[in-house]
């Protein structure tokens, strides 16, 4: 007969975060399978029909009658929460910025020197990759308006025709 040390089945383990992780999944399943079975003998509990109850039964309905409502809440739960996500739409990841393409001034207003000039010192500060801030036109003009070099500037009005 082999010894346990010897069994081809049996290794010794050295990888202690993964026996960890192994021990927290068994615990996991253990603790799922009695909350089935309590889930169980409470349904049981809910539907049996007996004229004498005894204050245990009743306690033990009341429970089951609380878990259902907890059930249905966190499927409704779920569902708004799924219904919400398919609403959104899919996740799409923002594509980093290259060094050919414009900054963010640039891309409000198209590629003119001001504008290059008005993003510059932003995109000098940022290490990395580049942040795009999206602003409306009436942002836009304001910030025009409030710079000394862009206040009399044709693009500023341009920028008030449309």
């Amino acid at each position: 007969m082999e010894s346990y040390k010897d069994d081809k089945w049996h290794e010794q383990g050295t990888d202690v975060r993964s026996q960890l992780k192994f021990f927290e999944q068994l615990d996991r399943l253990e603790k799922q399978r009695k909350d089935e079975q309590e889930r169980e003998i409470l349904l049981k509990v809910a539907k049996s029909r007996s004229r004498q109850e005894d204050p245990e039964q009743a306690r033990l309905k009341q429970k089951a009658k609380e878990m259902q409502q907890q059930e249905l809440a966190q499927m409704r739960q779920r569902d708004a929460n799924l219904t919400a996500l398919a609403a959104i739409g899919p996740r799409k990841k923002r594509k980093l910025d290259s060094p050919g393409h414009p900054t963010s001034g640039a891309e409000v207003c198209g590629a003119s020197s001001d504008a290059q000039v008005v993003s510059g010192s932003s995109s000098s500060r940022q290490h990395g990759r580049q942040r795009i801030t999206r602003v409306n036109l009436r942002d836009f003009i304001f910030f025009l308006e409030r710079e000394k070099e862009t206040s009399h500037s044709l693009m500023l009005y341009r920028t008030l025709l449309k």
